[in-house]
C-alpha cells in the first residue's frame, strides 16, 4: 500500500520506536493502528515482531516496509497500515515472549537511534516510545540505565528531564535513575534551579501562559526546619529563591506526602520531585496506562508510555495500548504548540 501524498508540502510524520520484542510493544503499536492514528506516523523496528503480533492478534494491518533511502516527506497514514523503517539484523521468527534476550535488546536500541538520527534531521517531528527493556539491553552490552539517557547522548543535549503527565498530574523529576542512596548527594542549587525552569518551560509548552510550580522537599516534613535533615534548606530552598527572582512562580519545598494532592486539586499546575519514585507513585497510583512520559530539554519532543515491557503478559493478546496512544495525541498536541510558536 502506498502513502498518499497531500497537495500541499507535509509536516514530517511522528516515529513511534517498537521498543523490546519480546514484551508488549509490538502488539499495542499493531492494536494502536487497529484503532486508527490522528497524525502520520512511521514505526522503527523489526519487521518479523509487529507482523507476528498482527497475526496473533487477528487484526487487519497492512505493514509496508520503508527502504533506507525512503524519503519521509510523505503522509504516512492510511487506514490499516503500518509504515516500519526496519532494524537489522532480523530477530528469530520464533523469539520467545517474555524472557531477556540480547538480540531483542540490541534491537531495541537500534530502533531508537534510527529514530533520533531521523529526528535530529527533521525527517520526524516527533519520537514516541514503547518500553525497553533493561536487562536485555544491558545483555547486548548497552550500558544506559534507560530511554531518558540515550536520548540524551546521542542528541548531545547536556541537561534534559523527566515529566510524567496524566489527566491530573504533572510531575517533574530533578533526579531520575539512580540509587536513593545517590540522591541526596546528586542534589545542588543548579540542578534544582535547572530543573523548576525546564518544569516551567515545559507548561508553557502545553499552552499553560503563567504556570504555577511546586516543588516537593527531600526529607519528611520537607526536613522540618533542619530537623530531619538539611537539604530542603540548603539546597532546594536557595533554588526556588532564585527561580522566583527569575519571574518563576514556584513555591516550596512542601511536604512530599501533601504536593502532589494538592497539585490534583488544582492549586498547582506541575510538581518538581526529588527523586524516580518520589514522582512516579502518584502518577502511577492515578492510572498506569493513562500516564505519558515526556522528556524535557531535548532538540525534538519525546513521549513514551508510563510503563514497562510486561513480560508476564507479553504474546498473549492483554496489553492496553491506551498510553501509548495517549503518549502519541499528546506528541502530536505538543509538536502543534511548537511549530505555532515559531
Amino acid at each position: 500500500m502506498q502513502a498518499s501524498q497531500p497537495s500541499h508540502n507535509p509536516r514530517p510524520p511522528l516515529a513511534i520506536t517498537m521498543g523490546d520484542a519480546a514484551g508488549i510493544g509490538p502488539e499495542i503499536i499493531v492494536k494502536l493502528h487497529a484503532q486508527g492514528l490522528d497524525a502520520p506516523c512511521v514505526v522503527y523496528g523489526d519487521v518479523g515482531a509487529l507482523t507476528r503480533a498482527c497475526a496473533f492478534l487477528k487484526l487487519p494491518v497492512k505493514i509496508s516496509v520503508l527502504n533506507a533511502d525512503d524519503p519521509l516527506t510523505g503522509h504516512y497514514q492510511a487506514p490499516g497500515c503500518m509504515f516500519v523503517r526496519p532494524t537489522s539484523p532480523a530477530l528469530p521468527v520464533d523469539l520467545p515472549f517474555g524472557v531477556v534476550c540480547a538480540q531483542a535488546g540490541q534491537a531495541s536500541v537500534d530502533a531508537l537511534l534510527m529514530a533520533i538520527e531521523d529526528a535530529m534531521a527533521g525527517r520526524v517531528r516527533a519520537i514516541v516510545t514503547a518500553p525497553l527493556n533493561k536487562e536485555s539491553m544491558h545483555a547486548a552490552g548497552v550500558d544506559f540505565p534507560g530511554h531518558t539517557e540515550i536520548l540524551a547522548a546521542r542528541s548531545h543535549t547536556p541537561h534534559v528531564a523527566m515529566m510524567l503527565v496524566n489527566d491530573q498530574l504533572r510531575v517533574m523529576l530533578a533526579t531520575i535513575h539512580i540509587a536513593l542512596s545517590e540522591v541526596s548527594p546528586s542534589l545542588s542549587v543548579e540542578l534544582e534551579l535547572r530543573t523548576i525552569e525546564l518544569a516551567a518551560s515545559a507548561c508553557r509548552g502545553m499552552g499553560i501562559a503563567s504556570p504555577r510550580v511546586a516543588v516537593a522537599g527531600l526529607n519528611p516534613h520537607a526536613g522540618e526546619h533542619g530537623k530531619f535533615g538539611r537539604e530542603d534548606l540548603d539546597i532546594i530552598a536557595p533554588a526556588i529563591a532564585l527561580a522566583r527572582a527569575k519571574g518563576i512562580d514556584v513555591t516550596g519545598p512542601w511536604p512530599g506526602d501533601t504536593v502532589f494532592m494538592r497539585a490534583r486539586k488544582g492549586e498547582f499546575d506541575i510538581c518538581v520531585a526529588q527523586y524516580h519514585d518520589q514522582g512516579l507513585i502518584p502518577i502511577k497510583y492515578l492510572g498506569v496506562d493513562e500516564g505519558v512520559n515526556v522528556t524535557v530539554g531535548l532538540p525534538f519532543v519525546r513521549t513514551s508510555v508510563d510503563h514497562g515491557t510486561a513480560f508476564d503478559i507479553a504474546g498473549q493478546g492483554l496489553a492496553d495500548p491506551g498510553s501509548l496512544k495517549t503518549a502519541f495525541n499528546l506528541a502530536i498536541s505538543l509538536t502543534q504548540a511548537k511549530h505555532d510558536q515559531h
